[in-house]
């Protein structure tokens, strides 16, 4: 059973580079990078293996989950 994809997506932000900025409203990061014009929000609970990917697009990774 699949148990989420936050755990997976933040491993792959952290690989390249991101770093969690501050907490957000309720279960939501705020997520940034360097090199990054606009911050990424993360929630902690996706369950969605789309919505980790638009995550990733957003950033600018060219990773899939």
């Amino acid at each position: 059973m699949v148990q989420g994809y936050s755990k997976q997506l933040k491993m792959i932000l952290r690989e390249n580079g991101w770093s969690l900025m501050r907490q957000g409203k309720g279960d939501h990061e705020i997520w940034g990078s360097p090199s990054a014009t606009k911050p990424v929000i993360v929630d902690n609970r996706i369950m969605s293996r789309h919505t980790a990917n638009a995550v990733l697009k957003q950033a600018g990774i060219k990773a899939k989950l």
